[in-house]
């Protein structure tokens, strides 16, 4: 039997229309739609991108997958491992599988790691991967904050885990774009404002969904208001200067 072709689709961070109209065209094709959930939510946030673009998937071809990241790379492994089985058995069976993520399908994204499980057990795997918008993308425009100008250095990076790391990391780029910041918030926040360079910094969370906060320039920030998932740091070291 011929195999199915597996589509990987980043539904953008959420605004209604942040999704690809090729990637809404595969998602016709499609027989089968994974759409992930983290643990202990009650609804896919990727499954809300897509309804906000006018794409609601019927019931029988939707297949939710619940994720608990965990720290343990071990009890992920194995995660992964049988996420790729499952969809293993639907490719060989012809059928065609969209697997949705949010943001870019392939930057920091549960995507890149199931599409390596699947190439492992189906090495002619039929695929095709449709850029998505990341975060950082959105959180700049919505808040017209140039990423980056003439011979800038943009670092994007996930939080490290101690002030020093992220201090060096922004001393020696001009501009740091911060992910999974999670908890880690209030002593970033902290840093910042010693640096004196909170006021030129932007923060971005749940963009276009509810929930939703955008500030520019974040030295009057409150941690506890600002933490949660989905949140995106914009770290500029010196003023923009105008050109």
């Amino acid at each position: 039997m011929k195999l199915g072709t597996l589509y990987g689709i980043g539904v953008g961070p959420g605004p209604a229309g942040f999704v690809p109209v090729a990637a809404l065209e595969a998602l016709r094709h499609a027989d089968l739609i994974y759409a992930p959930r983290a643990r202990g939510a009650a609804d896919s946030v990727a499954l809300q991108c897509l309804a906000s673009a006018g794409f609601i998937p019927a019931p029988d071809k939707l297949r939710e997958i619940e994720f608990n990241m965990d720290p343990d790379r071990s009890v992920l492994s194995e995660h992964y491992a049988q996420l790729a089985d499952a969809l293993a058995v639907e490719l060989r069976a012809g059928r065609n599988v969209a697997y949705l993520t949010i943001g870019d399908s392939l930057t920091y994204s549960t995507y890149g790691y199931v599409l390596a499980g699947l190439r492992e057990r189906i090495p002619d795997l039929p695929q095709r991967t449709f850029p998505g918008i990341t975060s950082y993308a959105a959180a700049a425009s919505a808040l017209a904050w140039p990423l980056g100008e003439g011979k800038e250095r943009v670092l994007i990076l996930p939080c490290p885990e101690t002030p020093q790391e992220l201090r060096h990391e922004i001393e020696t780029h001009d501009i740091v774009v911060l992910m999974k910041v999670g908890t880690r918030l209030p002593w970033v926040l902290d840093l910042l404002r010693e640096m004196k360079i909170a006021d030129h910094c932007a923060f971005a969370r749940r963009i276009g969904l509810p929930g939703e906060l955008l500030a520019s320039g974040v030295a009057d920030l409150v941690a506890d208001d600002a933490m949660g998932y989905l949140a995106t740091l914009l770290v500029r070291r010196n003023p923009r200067k105008d050109r």
